[in-house]
């Protein structure tokens, strides 16, 4: 079996007490890792640093707005205080909402922007600086399919997550020389609170059909695959959007 080789490194999960994210920040930490999983939410964070305590793993709840850099920075410096380092950052904030594009408001297209885009932005760049003068460091930035392609009515989603996708390959090709890694996961169809209304629709039905496995994918399942972009196993990887989504972007015709 591959070890990951996780042990006593210090992982902050940005967005990890619920869905995708709070799936990635258990397998961290069942992986040997000391989690950090940070949200708004000061009660999810908390409830989240006493599951991963459970495993056995160091950790501490600190909450955190991403669309406020000194939110941010208040919680890196207080992962440097407790642990002394950050090894590994995994961007998973966001939001969306399905809207016409003619119907939808300056405001919610900056909002969504201002959490997924920006927000991504500010913790890679208040993180990724330390991580730069350290000369090592691991990011991973959660994208999704439509990175790549257009889902009907959220189109600010839609733009967001292309940008952070273009924003991941920036980052590593600048970041690279200093020894920081930055690579993407794109999930598939996970279902999760951000999607559950989403998925019970008609849209929901359309999604499973186009997706060769004939299922929606389990959040545990982007795990390895976050455990590999984290570990010294990807030594040689970066600027990479690695997709998880059960065949549906290699789909064509399925009937």
């Amino acid at each position: 079996m591959i070890s990951f080789e996780m042990d006593k490194k210090v992982v902050v999960v940005i967005g990890g007490t619920s869905g995708i994210g709070r799936a990635l920040a258990l397998g961290m930490a069942q992986a040997g890792a000391d989690v950090v999983a940070s949200s708004r939410s000061e009660s999810a964070t908390a409830r989240m640093a006493g599951e991963i305590a459970r495993l056995g793993r160091r950790t501490l709840a600190a909450s955190v707005d991403v669309s406020s850099r000194d939110s941010i920075a208040a919680l890196h410096d207080k992962v440097v205080e407790e642990f002394g380092v950050v090894d590994v950052l995994i961007n998973c904030a966001g939001m969306t909402k399905r809207i016409p594009t003619l119907d939808c408001p300056e405001e919610l297209w900056e909002q969504i922007f201002d959490i997924n885009l920006k927000g991504t932005l500010r913790a890679c760049q208040v993180f990724g600086g330390a991580m730069i003068e350290r000369g090592r460091g691991r990011i991973i930035n959660i994208a999704s399919l439509s990175t790549f392609v257009a889902f009907h009515e959220v189109a600010a989603y839609g733009a967001s997550k292309a940008a952070v996708g273009a924003l991941t390959r920036s980052l590593a090709v600048e970041w690279a020389p200093y020894g920081v890694a930055v690579n993407a996961i794109a999930p598939g169809i996970f279902p999760t609170a951000l999607n559950s209304s989403i998925l019970a629709s008609e849209r929901g039905r359309e999604l499973k059909l186009r997706t060769p496995m004939g299922r929606f994918g389990d959040a545990d399942e982007l795990i390895s695959t976050a455990l590999y972009l984290a570990s010294e196993r990807s030594s040689f990887t970066t600027g990479q959007i690695v997709v998880v989504d059960g065949g549906f972007l290699a789909s064509g015709v399925n009937q």
